[in-house]
């Protein structure tokens, strides 16, 4: 089956690094492109293209103010990925519970004095 373009969610368009540090980024504050492609290192074309993707599944938005175009981060669309994560929380609740019960038996199992025979 081939792969989904990385335009038609949230899970392709985050899998590429780069986009991922773009996301870090407008995470505090609204941000230029031009500072975008300072941070990240990488030409403008490039880093306007992994914007376009961003802003495609609702990643990111962007507004004109003046001369620049504005990205911030639209956290509503990290709401599928959030979804799924949360999907493991209880199988990672579930396995700490059995081993916090394995390491109290462990402790029971001990002398008092911390020693062992």
């Amino acid at each position: 089956m081939a792969r989904a373009a990385t335009t038609s969610d949230a899970f392709n368009a985050v899998a590429e690094p780069q986009r991922r540090r773009i996301l870090v980024l407008l995470k505090g504050r609204e941000r230029p492109v031009n500072e975008l492609t300072r941070a990240l290192r990488i030409t403008q074309p490039r880093t306007s293209k992994h914007l376009r993707v961003l802003r495609e599944v609702g990643l990111v938005r962007v507004r004109g103010s003046g001369q620049q175009r504005l990205y911030g981060l639209d956290a509503r669309g990290l709401q599928p990925l959030h979804e799924w994560v949360i999907g493991f929380e209880q199988y990672w609740n579930e396995n700490f519970d059995r081993l916090n019960e394995y390491v109290k038996k462990l402790q029971q199992k001990e002398p008092a004095d911390g020693s062992r025979s």
